[in-house]
């Protein structure tokens, strides 16, 4: 497989390429993690707590930037 390939974190629930990512055993069978998360569980509970708050403001952000991108396409399209 190419190395820019990426593959989804269901943690963190972005895209990392395939070399960050490992495959863990969870209850509901293998899924794909990031290094980064898999090493945040390692850390005190603030620590990781900190981190998930990151990873939500990222994605917070990421969604506000699709709706007003989407948002003014629309509006293009309406004035046109």
């Amino acid at each position: 497989m190419p190395s820019t390939e990426t593959i989804y974190c269901y943690h963190c629930t972005r895209h990392h390429p395939r070399a960050e990512m490992r495959q863990i055993e969870t209850k509901g069978g293998k899924r794909w993690r990031c290094i980064k998360s898999i090493e945040a569980t390692k850390k005190s509970s603030s620590q990781r707590d900190e981190f998930g708050k990151t990873v939500t403001t990222i994605n917070r952000a990421e969604q506000q930037a699709r709706v007003k991108a989407r948002l003014n396409a629309e509006r293009l399209l309406a004035a046109g």
